[in-house]
C-alpha cells in the first residue's frame, strides 16, 4: 500500500508528457480520419474505440511503451477503422462485420422471438417505450434494435400515418 504513494517528479513528468502527446495524436488522427472513428455503428466501431482507450491507457501510464510506439500503434488503429469504413460499401464486407437491425415490434405487436434474441425482456422494451414517449401501443409503428444496441421507437400520435417501408431496409424481421 506504500507504494501507491510513492512516486516523485521525476516519475510524473514522462506519464503527463506521454498523455499529452498522445492525446494530442488522437486529437490529430480524429481531425484527419474523420468522426466516424468514435461512432456506434458496428461492432468493428465498438472495437475502435476500445483499442485506441487501451493505446491511450498503456502509452501514458506503462513505461515499457513510448509515446511514439503508442502514437504508431494509434495510427494503425486509426488507418484500420478507415479502411474498414471504406469496405464497408461492399455488401459482403459490411455483412462480415455489422450487426443486423432486429425488429422487436410491428406495430403494437411485441416480437417476443426477437426479444429473446436480442436478449431483452419486456421490462426493457416497457422501459424504451416510456423513453420515447409512447402513450398508446397504438401509436407505435415500429421498435428496432439497432446495430449499436440502442433501441429505436417508430410512432406517431396520427393514426392514419403509415411507417415508410424504407425505414425498415434491412432490418431482420424473422
Amino acid at each position: 500500500m506504500e507504494k501507491w504513494f510513492d512516486t516523485s517528479l521525476t516519475s510524473l513528468l514522462p506519464i503527463a508528457l506521454s498523455a499529452l502527446g498522445i492525446y494530442v495524436a488522437v486529437i490529430v488522427y480524429t481531425r484527419i480520419f474523420g468522426k466516424r472513428s468514435f461512432s456506434k455503428m458496428s461492432s468493428f466501431d465498438f472495437a475502435m474505440t476500445v483499442a485506441v482507450g487501451s493505446i491511450i491507457g498503456t502509452t501514458a501510464l506503462s513505461p515499457s511503451v513510448d509515446l511514439l510506439q503508442g502514437a504508431v500503434g494509434l495510427l494503425v488503429v486509426y488507418v484500420l477503422q478507415w479502411t474498414a469504413a471504406m469496405l464497408r460499401h461492399n455488401k459482403h464486407f459490411q455483412d462480415a462485420i455489422d450487426n443486423t437491425p432486429l425488429l422487436l415490434m410491428d406495430g403494437k405487436e411485441i416480437l417476443y422471438d426477437n426479444l429473446k434474441k436480442a436478449r431483452l425482456t419486456e421490462s426493457d422494451l416497457r422501459s424504451k417505450l416510456r423513453e420515447a414517449n409512447v402513450v398508446e401501443l397504438e401509436d407505435i409503428r415500429a421498435v428496432v434494435f439497432e446495430t449499436t444496441g440502442n433501441i429505436s421507437v417508430l410512432h406517431s400520435n396520427d393514426g392514419n400515418k403509415e411507417l415508410e417501408e424504407w425505414l425498415l431496409k434491412d432490418i431482420k424481421v424473422e
